[in-house]
This record gives C-alpha cells, structure tokens and sequence, in this order.
C-alpha cells in the first residue's frame, strides 16, 4: 500500500502543479513562480508520506548536503547537453540566429523545475526505490526506465524512436545517478539542468512538448538520427551515446560503494513487509 499512497500524493502535487502551470501558458513569471513552488511543495510532501507510510528519515530528500548534489548533477546536465549541442552544431545542423526571448527562459526555468522534481520523485523516489527493494537495482533500472520512455508517448510531437531514446539515455541515467548517491537531489539537478539547458538555453524542443522559445533564436534542421527531428535532442544518437556513457559511469560508481541490490528472495519479502505492517 505504500506504494499507492506515495504515487497517489506526490502524483496529486504533480497534477495541481501541472494545472497551475497550464492555468498561466504564456505568463513566464507566473510560470516561475508556480514551478518553483510545486517543486517545493513535492519534495516537503514526498518526504511527508515516506515518513507516514515508512516509518523512517527520509535520507534521500535530507537538506544535509543537497546544494552540493543539485549543483553536481546541474554541472553534469549542462556539460552532457554542451557537447550534444556542440556536436549537432558541428555539422551545421545547429545555428544561432541571436536572441530570443530571455522572458522566455525565465519562464521554462520554473517549468521545467517543476516538471523535472515530480519526475524524480514519481520515478526515481517511488517506483525505482520500492522496485528496488524487491527486485534489486538491475530490474529496478531496466523497469522504471521502461516506463520513463513510455510515459513521453503522451507529448505531441512524441515518437516510438524518442520513447526509446528516452528510456535508454534519461530513465537508465537518473535512476543509475540514484543508486549511485542514494540520494534524489543529483537526478534531480541532473534532470533539470538538462531539460532547462536544452529549452531554456538552445531553445530546441524538449521531449516533442512543442518548447516554446528560449535564451537563444536558434534553428535546428538535418538527419532526426542526429538532431533528433521534432522530439529534440533527446532523439538524438549523441544523447544516446552520452547518456549511455554517464549511465556506465555511475552504475559503477554504484557497484563500488556497494549500492547495488541483490534481488530478495520470497522469504526475505515476506520478512520485510511484516517488518513494514507493524
């Protein structure tokens, strides 16, 4: 059940923040200002309900330590994209035509705070955690990963190819960047840093969402297979390559701290899930 009652919390902050956000398209301080806060909101409440249903600090999500975990993943973000742009743009399918719209960014920042905290949470605090404990961090990766890349299906702009791109680079990379840390604050810089740097920043689509304009008046045009086509660089083989890379990376980072979880046996669950029902 607790399970559920996570989902189902951290989900309604997500869903009245994604309202709110909807509530105000094209107000870009109003947009800052309601991503901001639900990202707050969503980290005080998951941490609220994995104390009420777990009985436990709630270390993943502690204040100890969690500038430094944004700032590490937010550096992480920003490089991966750099050289995924970078990369794009040398072979000219990339180019900046000047400005664009610094009211822009300001909005997509909070946007994609919002976006990317309630995706951590869901994903990588709920459902890859709780996996975890049961089924070890290999199917944990591979399942919530799975479900990461499906869930973009749902955008406008959305395909089979960026579904599977999203999968492989973004759902194998956060949840390896958990297990690495056992923390959520590094996805979770890691997770905005990227998806602000590629809208806010480039001023490229971010997952087929139809981004609007950024920092940057940019034009990006070419091979889908390496620009990523009308879902963003995120459908890029580069971001493939590089996501794949930092996954390897921090998966074994994870196995030399001993983070990796074995898958439990029947009888431990049953151990474990007395231990949580009293």
């Amino acid at each position: 059940m607790r399970l559920v009652w996570q989902l189902v919390t951290v989900g309604a902050v997500a869903f009245l923040g994604g309202q709110g956000l909807a509530a105000v398209d094209g107000h870009a301080w109003l947009t800052l200002a309601i991503g901001v806060l639900t990202a707050v909101l969503a980290v005080l409440v998951y941490g609220w309900v994995v104390r009420r249903t777990e009985r436990r600090p709630v270390a993943e999500v502690a204040r100890e330590g969690a500038t430094a975990a944004l700032g590490r993943g937010a550096l992480i973000g920003v490089v991966m994209c750099g050289f995924v742009i970078a990369n794009i743009a040398f072979l000219r399918y990339y180019e900046v035509d000047g400005l664009g719209s610094p009211t822009g960014a300001v909005g997509l920042f909070g946007f994609m705070a919002g976006a990317a905290v309630t995706e951590e949470l869901l994903y990588r605090g709920v459902l890859f955690r709780i996996v975890e404990e049961r089924l070890g961090t290999w199917i944990a990766l591979t399942s919530t990963g799975v479900l990461f890349g499906l869930s973009h299906l749902l955008n406008p702009h959305a395909s089979l190819w960026g579904a599977i791109a999203i999968a492989i680079e973004a759902g194998g990379m956060l949840g390896a960047a958990y297990a690495a840390t056992r923390n959520l604050w590094l996805p979770i810089g890691l997770h905005f840093s990227w998806n602000f740097a590629i809208s806010g920043i480039f001023s490229t689509e971010v997952s087929g969402n139809g981004t609007p304009q950024g920092l940057l008046d940019s034009t990006t045009s070419g091979p889908a297979a390496v620009t990523g086509g009308e879902f963003g660089p995120e459908g890029s083989l580069y971001t493939v390559l590089f996501g794949v890379l930092v996954t390897i990376v921090f998966m074994w980072l994870a196995r030399r701290r001993g983070h990796l979880m074995p898958r439990r046996r029947r009888a431990d669950r049953a151990a474990a899930t007395a231990t949580l029902a009293r």
